[in-house]
């Protein structure tokens, strides 16, 4: 078992994994689309404010299994966070443990010392983390809506339902020039971690063009929708969406202010960010989402929406 360090921005990475994960998500996901070069490019970039790190497990020339870690510049000495696959046919092999190994050196080389994977909750997850010592630390749940049907009429009514005091800005692309600094303020007081992402300091305009950039190198168009206060005209809650050439469409953040809440603006506005993306976009069919099980507030807000749990994610803190 050979361990290479590849550049996930490369396109070459993304061929040599494509198969793997083709495969390894038929059999975690079944009722998932087929995984798409342009997602797996989405996975494996290098986001604004971070450092990737790809390693690769070769078993006789072949890609058997991948660790891929983001660590947020932001936190020197923070997690490198992110997700490793031994894909289905070089199973019970070692490319996992040979993997967490290989990812625990490459954290020490940077100063860091914390491990955090993300898995699918289960069995044989729960078995190669007690094999490696990890500790179970987090659920992430994975919701999706289908965009037809009986929750296209409830999303569609959702969308109609206006909150007074306040006007709604779209946008697919760039986000508007004369808006970009205000939404990069709002954007300052999200505060959660996200897999392989850096958390918000201070942002600027640029920063959000940043963002922008990297979503569309990796083959996604952004979409948004923010809200804003009719007196002050700031914005005070956004969602974004990220779409890309398959049937199934990434949600990204949704933020309301917390001086803005209980007032029905989550539901409105991302309610209407669904709709206004499903009829610009044919081809789409269902959205996913990924939040902490522990957000009480935004489970309930997809549910609201439509959306429904279909699986369920375990964090695992390892240390060197």
């Amino acid at each position: 078992m050979e361990i290479r360090s590849l550049d996930g921005d490369e396109p070459a990475t993304i061929a040599a994994l494509l198969p793997g994960f083709r495969e390894t998500m038929s059999l975690e996901l079944p009722a998932d689309p087929p995984v798409t070069g342009a997602l797996l490019a989405r996975l494996f970039q290098r986001r604004h404010g971070t450092d990737r790190i790809v390693l690769v497990a070769f078993d006789g020339g072949a890609p058997a299994g991948v660790l891929k870690l983001g660590l947020d510049l932001g936190d020197p000495a923070g997690p490198g966070h992110g997700s490793l696959w031994v894909f289905p046919g070089f199973r019970r092999r070692g490319a996992g443990r040979a993997l967490a190994a290989a990812g625990l050196a490459a954290l020490r080389e940077r100063g860091r010392d914390l491990l955090l994977v993300d898995a699918p909750q289960g069995a044989a997850g729960e078995r190669f983390a007690e094999v490696l010592g990890a500790q179970h630390t987090a659920l992430t749940v994975r919701n999706r809506l289908l965009l037809a049907g009986p929750a296209r009429g409830a999303l569609e009514a959702a969308a109609g339902r206006s909150v007074p005091g306040y006007r709604l800005v779209r946008w697919s692309g760039p986000c508007p020039e004369g808006l970009v600094d205000s939404y990069a303020r709002a954007w300052s007081r999200l505060d959660e971690r996200v897999n392989g992402r850096a958390r918000p300091r201070n942002p600027s305009a640029g920063d959000v063009r940043a963002r922008e950039d990297e979503a569309v190198r990796a083959g996604h168009r952004p979409y948004g929708v923010a809200a804003l206060s009719e007196d002050g005209g700031e914005v005070v809650a956004y969602s974004t969406l990220f779409v890309r050439d398959s049937p199934m469409a990434d949600a990204g953040e949704t933020l309301v202010l917390p001086e803005h809440r209980r007032r029905g603006l989550g539901t409105w506005l991302k309610a209407d960010l669904l709709v206004g993306a499903a009829r610009e976009n044919e081809h789409l069919a269902l959205v996913q989402v990924f939040n902490d099980a522990a957000n009480a507030a935004v489970v309930a807000l997809n549910r609201k929406l439509g959306f429904t749990a279909d699986s369920h994610w375990s964090t695992y803190e390892l240390t060197s």
